[in-house]
């Protein structure tokens, strides 16, 4: 791993026997990978000295052992953030701006790094991983770009009395919290627009994927990073470690990405300062297959909707729809390619479905497809655990799955198709809408007036049309209901690290 270290570099040298180590296993290895804390430009052990293992879920093996961070040090990073912000808020948007584009070069220079890192870590195929990366620094390269187009505005009072002047200025510290499924793209889909805004940041990982952020902050700190401006605490102990960051009255913004009961914990938190919050939580996305569908283009995005990420992801389809005049012949198709899905760990080659996280996701998802058989549904393929080390599970299809089976309340997250028939447009409509959750759907259809209708009828904050992967750094990502408040990605994710301020001056023509 070479050392892409520039003339604007931070000068903070990294103690690299006491915070890094090699990442490896047969087929992969990546040196240098910290496993410290960042805070206030240096890595730093825990200030109580813990640490907690991370391992390879294929494996169960232990990959590293990371610096546990305390509710001291979480204070710590923030007093550096706070100390950081307002000489980080004055920086030129152009330099905010060359940072994250510098940031952006050097991922992509590390993109086999990283990409072994979230694999072994996480354990999705290389290739996801991959397409990750591509993904990850899109959110770096957008913001990039954002950062020297942030506006404002001046207009005449309606009485022509005076003159308005409306300001965008950064909303202050940041705590971020990520997710483990897409450990690089929900890091930067977070960092790069407050960064771009103005804002510092803390940030805590996810404790069973935190060498990927960790390997993206030492990329950042390469880049450039002033001291403080990022700072990120890794932690087995969530609640102990957030609870004294989000009361820190000095904190003003709060961004989470995880389930739904923890958003709605962590927004209770949050109203007691009055916090700035964007929540992506959870999603039950519904996959509608119209009887005129392009059975071809249907399948192979379903395939996509369903199994990208091993179906471990908040926008996964986990409740399809299927038209009855095109049932029989989408699950008949849909069966064939989920069989020849291969499964194996994520770092060999051809392997299409790595392991699940970990033995809690095996089991609920053994849990619900027992409880969709017991019920009535009818077991097309798949719909057992894979004897062999590591947590795996294998795809599986169900038929016909029945009202009140809990896979259609659940969110699966893993690689389990539900299909349930409907007769109407209006029945699929209305089960498609019969959930909490209001992340993303999916709808195939080759009538354009329908399509049109299910864009305003569907209760989602996204919909795929014809299409299995909505996700781009250019547009807006986000839910309704339960599925969480505001949006990432696109000028309306700079929005949510920005306050509004309002200027009034007296007419300047007035005697």
């Amino acid at each position: 791993m070479t050392d892409q270290t520039t003339s604007t570099t931070n000068t903070t040298t990294t103690d690299t026997t006491a915070t890094s180590t090699t990442v490896a296993d047969a087929h992969v290895s990546v040196t240098d990978v910290p496993t410290g804390l960042f805070i206030g430009g240096s890595w730093r052990p825990a200030s109580g000295g813990a640490t907690f293992d991370v391992r390879d879920p294929s494996t169960g093996a232990v990959l590293a052992s990371v610096a546990d961070a305390t509710p001291e040090d979480g204070i710590a990073a923030v007093d550096a953030a706070v100390a950081a912000q307002a000489d980080w808020a004055a920086t030129a948007p152009r330099r905010r701006s060359d940072l994250l584009r510098r940031t952006f070069d050097l991922v992509h220079e590390h993109a086999d790094d990283i990409a072994a890192i979230m694999t072994l870590e996480m354990g999705k195929p290389l290739g996801e991983s991959r397409g990750e990366v591509v993904y990850g620094a899109e959110f770096l390269r957008w913001f990039s770009e954002e950062a020297v187009r942030i506006g404002g505005d001046y207009r005449t009072t309606p009485e022509g009395t005076g003159r308005g002047i409306v300001l965008k200025r950064p909303v202050g510290p940041v705590y971020a919290i990520t997710p483990w499924n897409f450990p690089l793209a929900m890091a930067t889909r977070k960092i790069a627009p407050a960064l771009a805004a103005g804002c510092t940041v803390v940030l805590k990982p996810a404790d069973l994927t935190p060498l990927t952020t960790l390997y993206l902050v030492e990329l950042f700190r390469r880049a450039g990073l002033p001291d403080g401006v990022l700072n990120v605490v890794p932690a087995s102990d969530a609640k102990a470690l957030s609870a004294p960051v989000i009361a820190d009255r000095r904190l003003r913004k709060l961004t989470f990405t995880g389930s739904t009961p923890v958003g709605s914990a962590l927004l209770k938190q949050a109203a007691d300062n009055v916090l700035k919050t964007s929540m992506e939580l959870g999603g039950n996305a519904p996959l509608l297959v119209f009887d005129d569908a392009d059975l071809d283009r249907a399948v192979d995005a379903a395939m996509q909707a369903k199994f990208r990420n091993v179906g471990e992801a908040c926008t996964a389809a986990n409740r399809f729809f299927v038209q009855e005049g095109i049932a029989d012949a989408f699950t008949a198709a849909l069966s064939e390619r989920i069989d020849a899905l291969r499964i194996g760990r994520g770092t060999e080659d051809g392997t299409d479905i790595g392991p699940l996280i970990d033995s809690r996701a095996v089991d609920k998802a053994a849990g619900l497809v027992d409880d969709a058989v017991e019920r009535g549904a009818r077991l097309v393929t798949g719909g057992q655990r894979v004897d062999r080390e590591g947590t795996f599970y294998a795809p599986t299809l169900l038929d016909d799955v029945q009202p009140g089976s809990d896979i259609l309340t659940t969110e699966i997250f893993g690689p389990v198709v539900s299909i349930t028939r409907f007769a109407t447009e209006e029945e699929g409509i209305r089960l498609a809408n019969d959930t909490e959750y209001g992340l993303v759907a999916y709808a195939f259809t080759e009538d354009v007036r329908r399509g049109q209708r299910l864009a305003e009828r569907l209760e989602t904050g996204m919909l795929g049309w014809n299409t299995g992967v909505v996700s781009n750094a250019a547009f807006p990502f986000g839910g309704v209901k339960a599925s969480g408040l505001g949006r990432e990605g696109s000028h309306e994710g700079l929005e949510e690290y920005l306050e509004t301020v309002y200027v009034l001056t007296p007419d300047p023509f007035a005697a």
